[in-house]
């Protein structure tokens, strides 16, 4: 009985709950992030649905006051150059987190992790447990815990895409096969694979409308596929982007590249 209060004591108990709390609070702070529709969505029902072309998509309490109050907060985080912006962009967008605010939201929930680690967990446990070398090493370790945390979540939701992707793309590829065949552009063909899969293959799906979009709106194929491949993070789904952009380039069959493709991933 003694074993068992001393293991359920106050001071041991506070940083495991607060962690526990802070993980809970930024997973679904981030997942509100993704979840949310950027422009490009809306401008892709807009054009599936005529109707809905003047409406504006409201933004939650919680949405607004992300973005207005993490960019002072991710001051002290931000990236020192271009080149770091944009990994930190790639990064995100293939988690997911496709929004402009997603950076500052990303480094501002850091910030606030390693303030909360800081003071809102070192603080009481210092109090109640002394300026110890056990008490100091504790506060460090939960500190950079809550730091890295929003890390972990982008991770892992950056890894759960990339497996639906992987495992969706060989029927995405047969059905492309098969309208590409059947006379249809590349184009079409993505936009009756999205039409055909997008209950089956959402991550997929949406990547190809978003495809679709970017030619509607004058881009090159080849800079839409090269974007296709990197900010999924897909190898199979690069090469395909690959081959495709060859085949454009070079005034091959279409077809028969995706075909060639389908055959190496068998």
């Amino acid at each position: 009985t003694v074993l068992f209060a001393a293991l359920l004591s106050f001071d041991k108990l506070l940083p495991i709950a607060i962690f526990g709390l802070f993980a809970v609070v930024t997973w679904w702070l981030l997942g509100l992030v993704a979840g949310r529709r950027t422009r490009a969505d809306e401008r892709l029902d807009e054009f599936s649905n005529p109707a809905k072309r003047g409406e504006k998509g409201k933004k939650s309490s919680v949405s607004s006051m992300l973005e207005k109050a993490t960019p002072a907060m991710a001051n002290p985080l931000q990236p020192k150059n271009e080149q770091e912006v944009s990994k930190l962009k790639l990064r995100l967008t293939q988690g997911g987190f496709r929004s402009e605010t997603a950076p500052s939201i990303f480094l501002g929930l850091k910030f606030i992790g390693l303030i909360a680690g800081l003071f809102v967990c070192g603080g009481p446990l210092l109090l109640i447990a002394g300026a110890t070398q056990k008490t100091l090493m504790y506060v460090v370790l939960i500190a950079g815990g809550l730091f890295y945390l929003p890390d972990i979540v982008v991770w892992w939701v950056s890894r759960g895409r990339k497996q639906q992707i992987f495992l969706s793309l060989p029927d995405a590829l047969d059905l492309l096969v098969v309208c590409v065949e059947a006379g249809l552009g590349l184009d079409q063909a993505m936009r009756k694979v999205s039409e055909e899969m997008k209950r089956t293959a959402r991550v997929i799906c949406e990547e190809f409308n978003l495809c679709n979009f970017q030619l509607q709106m004058g881009r090159g194929r080849a800079e839409v596929l090269h974007d296709l491949g990197q900010r999924t993070g897909v190898d199979d789904l690069r090469a395909l982007a690959a081959i495709l952009i060859q085949a454009d380039k070079f005034g091959s069959s279409i077809a028969q590249a995706l075909r060639v493709q389908s055959d190496s991933m068998r």
